[in-house]
């Protein structure tokens, strides 16, 4: 076996660790991760970053992470490759990581689409991947465990919600909009399964280009069939031109829902406008919708000061305007996720992590909410609220949760 079984060898025989990565064999844990420093992920993925790195520093200013299979602390050397958001250029760097820097801990970029090449690498070389925010359900499948996903549900079941408060609300003439990712059109087949399984076939089901841009078409084509809610699902950059086109537009929809005002809203007010997003719905998640207290790591307050230690905290409901964004949260909870499993892994292999993240499972509590694993390594707790963004004090955004997440 490759990765951490390497030093199981080295602390029976005092050899030194070889090909497929090393967890302390030289006195160093080494994580590999990417980030998009550039292009359409950046926005998500520079953030998660900075929250994975703010775990590896404190940690070692803690004296290292705890290796309970080799009974010692060890110091966290962290390399991260910019993939510029393509696919193509991540492919090559995941097995740059895994084969030639012989990292311990594989941990994926943001998202679906920068997450996928890392699986087959993962997978083929026998090293664990710690996919951080990538959820297409296709990733976990009973043949391969090499793979857990550490921060978010799998993005089937984030939309049930929604779906929930659709049809109670009697929310009817759905019009939807998604990209043609694992992400986005996992979501749409959720949303549009419900609505059916209620009498309320949607008007408009469309996949696009996750590259799109242009939703005018769209958005005449629903007005056209009197859509009394709309719901695009894409990334940042698809959800700012969706915004702007919809307020240009003209058209007026009882309902508006996108994905990403949940996550980055400073990123998307900055971008469209603090009245394009408020009476816009999204999914609700920390900082801005509460979780229960962890029982392990930083709360919202902490980990804001401890990334944006100029920062004013308002405390729940916090305006949009604050600089922590639910990506810092996603990137210090991978950084949390790897720190038990190594804290509970009895042998020093990758399967070992594997089996240690399964016994933790229901039991490890972060401000990112429960961490709760299916037998493929899927991630079932964590689930996202949906949440509405309303005008605040002095014109800030606030979000009040409207459908609380299952399991909350």
């Amino acid at each position: 076996m490759l990765g951490l079984a390497a030093v199981l060898a080295s602390v029976t025989s005092g050899c030194a660790a070889t090909a497929g990565g090393t967890l302390g064999g030289d006195g160093v844990l080494t994580i590999g991760t990417l980030y998009a420093g550039s292009g359409p992920f950046a926005s998500s993925s520079l953030p998660e970053l900075a929250g994975l790195r703010l775990w590896v520093r404190r940690t070692d200013a803690e004296g290292g992470v705890w290796v309970r299979a080799l009974d010692r602390r060890e110091p966290v050397r962290l390399i991260a490759y910019d993939d510029r958001s393509s696919a193509v250029r991540a492919g090559r760097l995941y097995a740059r990581l895994v084969t030639r820097d012989h990292v311990g801990i594989l941990v994926s970029d943001f998202g679906s689409v920068l997450t996928a090449p890392a699986i087959s690498v993962a997978r083929h070389n026998g090293v664990l991947l710690f996919d951080q925010s990538g959820t297409g359900a296709s990733f976990f499948t009973a043949g391969n465990p090499y793979i857990v996903l550490c921060d978010l549900p799998t993005s089937t079941v984030w939309p049930d919600g929604l779906a929930r408060l659709l049809v109670s609300r009697h929310v009817r003439r759905v019009a939807l909009v998604y990209g043609r990712n694992y992400f986005d059109a996992s979501q749409d087949q959720t949303i549009a399964a419900a609505l059916t399984l209620h009498g309320d076939e949607p008007v408009i089901s469309q996949g696009v280009a996750t590259t799109n841009g242009d939703y005018r078409a769209f958005l005449g084509q629903a007005a056209a069939r009197h859509a009394s809610a709309i719901i695009e699902l894409g990334y940042t950059s698809n959800d700012i031109a969706f915004l702007r086109q919809l307020r240009a537009s003209g058209h007026r929809f009882r309902f508006v829902f996108t994905v990403f005002a949940g996550q980055l809203p400073g990123v998307l007010r900055h971008a469209v406008g603090t009245g394009a997003l408020a009476g816009t719905y999204s999914y609700g998640f920390p900082p801005f919708v509460q979780r229960p207290q962890p029982s392990t790591g930083l709360t919202d307050t902490g980990l804001e000061r401890a990334l944006y230690p100029q920062a004013t905290v308002d405390g729940p409901g916090r305006a949009p305007a604050s600089p922590l964004n639910f990506l810092n949260v996603a990137g210090y909870n991978t950084g949390l996720v790897i720190g038990a499993a190594l804290g509970q892994a009895t042998t020093a292999t990758q399967l070992g992590l594997r089996a240690a993240l399964s016994r933790l499972s229901g039991r490890l509590r972060t401000l990112d909410g429960t961490f709760r694993l299916d037998a493929d390594g899927a991630q079932v707790g964590e689930i996202p609220a949906v949440a509405r963004l309303l005008l605040g004090r002095r014109g800030a955004l606030v979000f009040r949760e409207v459908e609380h997440a299952s399991g909350h």
